[in-house]
């Protein structure tokens, strides 16, 4: 699934890269042409391949992020957790983002992508996992998302409906119109205290 994705992403990007590139093309000649579908792709090709090749697991207490090189992140030591909820096209994504510290950019894991009154959540081993992992972060409070998180996996287990779970009414109490939102440690405690 993944490979199909980057390929019809490769495919947009060379659609696009020969339209800009024919448009200037017929205006200033070919040369043109060629050097600004060069300049449209090259960027946008980096982006797709750099999207196919970024995973992530979790081993033990340690977050590791792979795109070109390797990053783990301690989930115990994380200065900082968030959730971040963004809107795209009707479908929204509730995601853990791990500030790294240290000057190091943050990592965002998603969690759950809902669309409708559907949508897909990670599988029950990898959320207990995860609310094992954050669970003893005294700094950023983790007992709060891991609290999030053993709800999810309980009205998972009680057989509640998308529109029942926890993930969905977090994504579905978030403002629209806005493509991210984070909601920070005080406002998912709040909502944890109403589960």
């Amino acid at each position: 699934m993944r490979r199909r994705r980057a390929w019809s992403g490769i495919f947009g990007v060379l659609i696009l890269a020969a339209a800009f590139g024919g448009i200037v093309g017929l205006i200033a000649g070919q040369v043109p042409g060629l050097i600004v579908a060069a300049v449209v792709a090259l960027p946008l090709v980096y982006v797709v391949l750099f999207a196919y090749r970024r995973r992530i697991w979790l081993e033990g207490t340690t977050l590791i992020v792979r795109t070109w090189g390797i990053r783990r992140v301690d989930l115990l030591e994380a200065p900082r957790l968030d959730v971040v909820i963004s809107d795209v096209r009707g479908s929204r994504t509730v995601a853990l983002l791990v500030n790294a510290g240290h000057r190091r950019r943050a990592v965002k894991l998603d969690l759950a992508v809902f669309s409708g009154t559907g949508g897909r959540e990670l599988g029950a081993l990898q959320l207990r996992r995860l609310a094992d992992a954050v669970l003893n972060n005294t700094e950023a409070n983790g007992l709060v998302f891991s609290e999030l998180l053993v709800a999810e996996l309980r009205a998972e287990a009680r057989g509640d409906g998308v529109a029942e779970r926890p993930l969905y009414r977090l994504a579905s109490a978030a403002p629209s119109g806005k493509y991210l939102q984070r909601f920070p440690m005080e406002a998912v405690s709040r909502f944890v205290a109403t589960l």
